[in-house]
């Protein structure tokens, strides 16, 4: 061969690298029927074709090409995504144990420290897990007295709206205070007033985390952990933040303790409490104040940036479409009148419901879901899935699935209903997860939704402000939350 030649030099490169690639493909490939997907590259594997900012769009078209269950490797981190209603619901419901694990990402062990019950794993998750269900359920979730607290937050809601005068202004720290105010009187007993420097401080924590944590320097921190924690990023501030909140909530618990009455259990972190004294003779102990700290946190962040980015989408798809608007507001002058909105109201207002699960379904807020991972080998649809692998379980896969919706890209309420007009459940429509680890609250955002979206239409209509172009393009972030922008909310009595 000769070296003397530029193009023989460079054919032997190519050549090389090719061979290269092939066997560690070889060498990767952890089973013979592991699933297929794109050829990783040594040490970086799949992340040259990724789309850092909005990952879940790359996988979503590597799904078209590679079927419903795909691997890809992200650094060093073999990953196996599912696309599809029927994949996503057969994991997660018909294998939901064998599904039903975290897997370690580095940025959630440092924010978590596996406690909590979002990152949390084994006896310790199952025990907080159980422990949050019912305590929601002790202090109302579903039933007449949440429902009374969150129609005293709409009052104060739409009091804070009607200052505004019709004049534009940006309704995230709204919204979010309201929304935060009903998780938080679960979790510690009390409200906040909507200039409350604290509770704004909390939430713009809150914000500032999950749009980071969507951020490319968090993405590269979790894929080179040991590389990227010699350099400044997004994971650093992330931990700021956590470390911040979780300084607050502490301060919180010290408080509690020292007037805690086991006989009248006002809140979550009263519950936690006396469950914590009862536990004390058991050597394995899970009720401490590490578990309670990241429980509040997960329960705060969870609680209040989905609900209310999904409500300001509401906000602004009205704006955009002012008949679809028109109609909510007729539906309810019709059913409610100028009464107060309550959930009993709902079955009655099929056209609303409608637009509120169209909502949720074109805001998309948790496109790649929270990541699972195998608790045991697993045959899946043919393929091996070895004990600790990644999931991916694509929400927006299930949301925008064209077998079951008719026009995924639109905005289009007719998804839910009938030809006359009668509300229809759509068995693909799985917002909040399934299986075990479904949202515990998700009871608790579907009353948050229709209450607050139908008082607000009920005494405001929305309108872009003069000049603004309505943008539906959603801000990069763990969560599709739509773009920074005003709105104008003209009273309509």
């Amino acid at each position: 061969m000769d070296f003397s030649d530029p193009i023989t030099i460079l054919l032997y490169i190519i050549t090389c690298v090719f061979v290269a690639a092939f066997l560690y493909k070889r060498k990767s490939r952890i089973h013979p029927n592991y699933p297929p997907g794109p050829w990783p590259f040594p040490i970086i594997g799949n992340i040259p074709i990724l789309n850092f900012k909005r990952p879940h769009v790359t996988i979503q078209k590597l799904a078209k090409k590679y079927g419903p269950v795909f691997s890809i490797k992200v650094g060093h981190q073999n990953m196996v995504v599912l696309s599809g209603y029927e994949t996503v619901r057969d994991a997660l419901v018909n294998h939901a144990e064998e599904f039903s694990d975290r897997p370690n990402m580095p940025i959630h062990y440092n924010i978590a420290k596996g406690y909590g019950v979002v990152f949390s794993n084994g006896h310790s998750w199952k025990a907080m897990k159980r422990f949050t269900l019912s305590t929601l359920r002790d202090f109302g979730v579903g039933k007449n007295n949440i429902e009374e607290k969150i129609n005293y937050e709409s009052d104060c809601l739409v009091k804070k709206v009607k200052s505004f005068k019709g004049k534009p202004f940006d309704d995230t720290m709204i919204l979010n205070t309201a929304v935060a105010n009903i998780i938080v009187s679960i979790l510690i007993g009390q409200r906040f007033e909507y200039d409350d420097s604290k509770l704004q401080r909390l939430i713009t924590l809150v914000i500032d985390t999950i749009k980071m944590l969507g951020s490319p320097s968090v993405f590269m921190y979790n894929a080179f952990p040991s590389l990227m924690s010699w350099f400044p990023g997004g994971y650093k501030t992330v931990q700021e933040k956590i470390d911040e909140f979780h300084s607050f909530i502490r301060e919180t618990l010290t408080s509690r303790k020292n007037h805690l009455d086991v006989n009248d259990q006002r809140n979550l972190i009263d519950a936690f409490l006396v469950k914590q004294k009862e536990e004390k003779p058991n050597p394995e102990l899970y009720f401490h104040d590490n578990n309670l700290t990241v429980l509040v946190t997960d329960l705060f962040g969870a609680g209040t940036e989905t609900t209310s980015a999904t409500l300001r989408w509401g906000l602004l798809l009205m704006m955009k479409y002012p008949q679809i608007q028109k109609n909510v507001q007729t539906e309810i002058e019709n059913v409610i009148g100028a009464a107060e909105p309550l959930m009993q109201h709902r079955k009655h207002m099929p056209y609303t419901d409608a637009v509120i699960h169209e909502i949720q379904l074109f805001a998309n807020i948790l496109p790649t879901n929270g990541l699972c991972m195998t608790t045991q080998d697993v045959m899946f649809k043919g393929f091996f899935l070895p004990k600790g692998t990644s999931i991916i379980p694509m929400l927006s896969s299930v949301l925008q699935d064209k077998e079951y919706f008719e026009r995924p890209d639109e905005f289009y309420p007719q998804h839910f209903l009938d030809s006359d007009g009668n509300f229809v459940r759509n068995e693909a429509f799985l917002p909040f997860s399934a299986g075990k680890r479904g949202c515990a609250g998700e009871n608790l955002a579907k009353m948050e939704l229709f209450l607050f979206f139908t008082r607000l239409l009920q005494n405001f209509t929305f309108q872009a402000p003069p000049g603004a172009k309505l943008d539906l393009r959603a801000a990069v972030g763990f969560i599709t939350a739509p773009v920074k922008h005003e709105i104008c909310a003209i009273p309509r009595n």
